[in-house]
């Protein structure tokens, strides 16, 4: 029987008054990026974001296969820097942290070939395995129950006890504190640094008028000024992210991030946009139909952005405390165009729901228009043009 003291399910909130590298003013800025905004387009993501919980056929437990094969085409890169990271320190005790672990069996998935990792690292050198913590980190609506009970089988697969393995919960946003200093030996975020703190406030002009009609993200006819709001919110976002894991992560730690990335600075029409571009002609058509305001969708934004190489490069190199060992991009533009459009939006709309729900409340507006943004989707997809990127960025502590 699986020993359920292992399980430690930590509820954590922020320390205030932290003065290391500017903390203190930058868990102020965290704190206003949650409050309640006065201009009415502004959405709560901390407590509204979270993917479809449960394991039930809309959940995301079972629509996101396609966020796996992401991972898996790059978790080579994953396991071997969490071995090089043991073999250079051979450490008794591993401190890991899954940032936006999200629900459903790929996170822990992942967990049980990091430790097999560091175990066959181990067998190599004739040394006992350390024990590890492992932190899910992810939003408070996460459904963090779901993940826990797979524990049991989690433990049964990974075949090494569950005295040596401690899994912790830990809710909170990334864009604050979520560990003590100095306290992790690894970071993974996969596929989650692409989500904002917030919609960019620059999408709206003086008066609270949506400067990207029609869109809900960059797109061909937005304004060059969208694109200019998304790289503002995201450049703040990221550089505020890696002051705070300079904290968190000890000297010489390791962090590996996989997100959705485009080729170049100025390459706009990628395979992402192409998923935000059929979503919002989907909204069209239900205005057109006078199921839902043009207004309102108006005043939805999605708060995601595709970073390039050179910009995680020149914010790596700002903050200062971290060298950019390894990055990769991997095209995925093949494996998105060959799953079926209605699977493609099942598992956005796994993703989306909360957020919607929050802005256009309950009711049959978000199942209509996600069985309509799937026919567009298969219809669609293979006569698109498009590159659709993922990428891996291995980041080391040096100061």
């Amino acid at each position: 029987m699986v020993a359920f003291a292992a399980l430690l399910y930590i509820i954590t909130y922020h320390v205030k008054g932290q003065t290391t590298k500017g903390l203190f003013r930058e868990e102020q800025r965290e704190e206003s990026l949650n409050m309640p905004s006065s201009d009415s387009a502004a959405m709560d993501v901390v407590k509204a974001f979270h993917m479809k919980e449960g394991v039930g056929e809309t959940s995301y437990a079972q629509n996101s296969s396609l966020q796996m094969r992401v991972v898996d085409l790059m978790k080579h890169i994953t396991l071997s820097t969490i071995a090089d990271l043991y073999i250079a320190r051979t450490p008794p005790h591993l401190a890991i942290a899954d940032l936006g672990c999200s629900s459903g069996p790929n996170s822990l998935s992942l967990i049980k070939e990091i430790i097999e990792s560091v175990d066959e690292a181990c067998r190599r050198l004739d040394r006992p395995p350390p024990e590890f913590t492992v932190s899910l980190n992810d939003l408070p609506a996460n459904d963090f129950n779901s993940m826990f009970l797979s524990l049991p089988e989690f433990y049964k697969k990974l075949n090494r006890g569950s005295q040596s393995v401690f899994i912790a919960g830990v809710p909170g946003s990334f864009y604050g504190r979520l560990f003590p200093s100095n306290s992790l030996d690894f970071i993974h975020s996969s596929l989650s640094v692409h989500w904002l703190s917030q919609v960019p406030k620059d999408l709206f002009d003086e008066n609270g008028k949506c400067i990207n009609k029609g869109n809900i993200y960059i797109s061909p006819t937005s304004p060059p000024s969208v694109a200019k709001a998304y790289e503002k919110q995201f450049e703040e976002d990221f550089n505020l992210f890696l002051r705070l894991r300079s904290v968190e992560l000890a000297l010489g730690g390791r962090m590996v991030l996989i997100m959705a990335g485009r080729g170049s600075r100025d390459s706009w029409g990628n395979g992402i946009t192409f998923l935000w571009d059929v979503l919002a002609q989907a909204f069209s058509i239900m205005v057109s139909l006078g199921k839902v305001e043009e207004e309102k969708v108006n005043r939805y934004k999605t708060h995601f952005y595709t970073p390039c190489v050179e910009e995680i490069k020149e914010a790596v190199e700002r903050e200062g405390s971290f060298v950019m060992d390894k990055w990769e991009m991997f095209s995925t533009s093949e494996m998105l165009r060959r799953v079926d459009g209605r699977d493609t939006a099942r598992s956005i709309k796994a993703i989306q729901e909360s957020m919607m729900v929050d802005h256009f409340g309950e009711g049959v507006l978000i199942e209509e228009l996600f069985e309509l943004y799937g026919d567009l989707l298969q219809e669609k997809m293979q006569e698109a043009k498009f590159e659709c990127f993922n990428m891996v960025v291995v980041l080391r502590k040096t100061a």
